[in-house]
């Protein structure tokens, strides 16, 4: 594989989300591209980076919803669903047999495999949408993290009773900045440790959130909320109670989704044996049982210290003031952590362009030639598709501030598609599954229990935007 600084002429990403111009026959996988060198440790971090989010810290506010009985049971039943489809879909990874069978690039590719036809634009439009979504809501999300720093230090500094008002515009144009530096990155081969590092963030700020909620439970003397969460009374309508908990059943399924960008994983795992789908069900399984635990501790403890008034932010939403020093670092972590998995969640949509412009002009410079240093790659084609890219999803994160609605309205309607009904109808369609086999029955009951979680999230989501709507004003984060 080219090391240092040299010029050469190549096809960009001819090799999905994989890196390397090498053409030597030992470097070379089954499918004659570059070798994969991915391990089950290295794709446990980009799940980890890819689920373990910032929503984490969100999730006490969805368990206040809807109380210690239904918050705990939801979370732990929709951990299972999330695994076992995410096995499903790791089995399509290769069409035939599971080592040495034709690979599938990515989900679209999967879904071209199996199934054909009218579905696979379907699931494109979904997918890239929602990658396209989640750029823009991290976007967001991490200059409410930067904000929140700023405002810890007013609140020491001058008290509570300051407003500490500041815009998190300039906030979006930084992180945008640095997202144009990583984004020069050709691939997910290339952000191994980019990963590792966002997953090691995100430890650090559900730790610290985890911490301060125990300490606040001490020294409440004892255990805050109730069996079935938010009372209805003062300042809860029973419509409210409703949307509520329609948006906290899907903010905590969600919560666990990475299923738009299994397959992109999957192919950085190094050639079989094990074969690459045993990996990721082995990644799944860690991740999965890893993010967990982590959701539990978090969201019950927070639940457990602030009860009912539980903040949708544990870290930014001010349910904690002291000490600031730690909420400043917890803050920090966060804003490292988004920027991995910003890059992890936008690497298969600059794959997608970069194989459609290569092979749209397969002789253009422009596309083909460049220059690598160290883990960048630098082309003109790539420089300016993927800068303009992040501009776009800057500015429209500080035209819509409110558009993390949107991202939860986006993951309703994704979440059935991508989670769920395509991975059944795949493994369906690959296995042979008898039609009416109890088998077939379990996976399309499955299915079906599904996309009604999905319309009820999609519901509350609705009703989220129709409200934040109301008091709208253009870049006014």
């Amino acid at each position: 594989m080219a090391k240092g600084s040299t010029k050469q002429v190549v096809k960009p990403m001819e090799v999905s989300v994989e890196a390397g111009n090498a053409g030597e026959a030992a470097w070379l996988d089954d499918d004659g591209r570059p070798r994969r060198t991915g391990t089950f440790w290295t794709a446990s971090a980009h799940i980890i980076t890819a689920v373990i989010g910032s929503g984490v810290l969100s999730l006490a506010w969805a368990i206040a919803q809807l109380g210690w009985v239904a918050g705990p049971a939801v979370m732990l039943l929709f951990a299972f669903v999330i695994y076992y489809t995410s096995t499903l879909l790791a089995e399509c990874y290769r069409t035939g047999d599971p080592a040495t069978g034709k690979r599938n690039y990515t989900y679209m590719d999967a879904v071209r495999a199996n199934l054909g036809g009218a579905k696979v634009t379907f699931c494109g439009v979904i997918q890239y949408a929602n990658l396209v979504g989640v750029a823009i809501g991290y976007t967001i999300a991490s200059s409410i993290s930067m904000r929140a720093i700023r405002r810890a230090d007013c609140f020491h500094q001058n008290g509570h009773a300051d407003p500490c008002r500041s815009s998190s515009n300039p906030y979006m144009i930084l992180f945008g900045a640095v997202q144009i530096v990583f984004s020069q990155i050709p691939d997910f081969d290339q952000i191994w440790w980019l990963s590792i590092v966002a997953a090691v963030m995100s430890f650090t700020y559900s730790g610290i959130g985890l911490s301060l909620g125990i300490a606040q439970t001490v020294a409440n003397g004892g255990i805050q909320g109730s069996l079935t969460g938010i009372s209805i009374g003062a300042g809860v309508s029973s419509t409210q109670k409703v949307w509520r908990s329609l948006q906290a059943f899907g903010d905590i399924a969600f919560a666990y989704s990475f299923s738009n960008i299994l397959i992109e994983i999957q192919d950085t795992i190094k050639a079989p044996p094990p074969s690459e789908a045993k990996v990721m069900t082995r990644a799944t399984r860690l991740s999965v049982a890893t993010t967990t635990v982590f959701y539990m501790l978090c969201g019950c403890m927070g639940y457990a210290a602030f009860g009912d008034a539980a903040p949708d932010n544990l870290l930014t939403g001010f349910g904690f003031y002291e000490p600031f020093w730690l909420l400043d670092v917890a803050n920090v972590a966060i804003v490292v952590h988004l920027v991995g998995a910003y890059q992890v969640f936008v690497q298969p949509i600059f794959a997608f362009v970069e194989r459609w412009a290569s092979r749209r002009w397969p002789d253009s410079g422009f596309i083909a030639r460049e220059l690598r240093v160290g883990p960048f790659a630098l082309s003109l084609f790539r420089l300016t598709w993927r800068s303009a890219f992040v501009c776009l999803t800057t500015v429209v994160a500080m035209l819509l501030p409110f558009f993390g609605n949107v991202v939860g309205l986006l993951g309703a309607v994704s979440f059935w598609p991508l989670t769920v009904y395509f991975p059944v109808e795949m493994y369906i369609a690959q296995r042979g599954v008898a039609r009416g086999s109890p088998r077939w029955v379990s996976l399309k009951t499955l299915s079906a229990c599904c996309l009604v979680v999905s319309i009820a999230a999609a519901a509350g989501s609705i009703a989220d935007v129709i409200d934040a709507l109301k008091v709208y004003r253009p870049f006014s984060g």
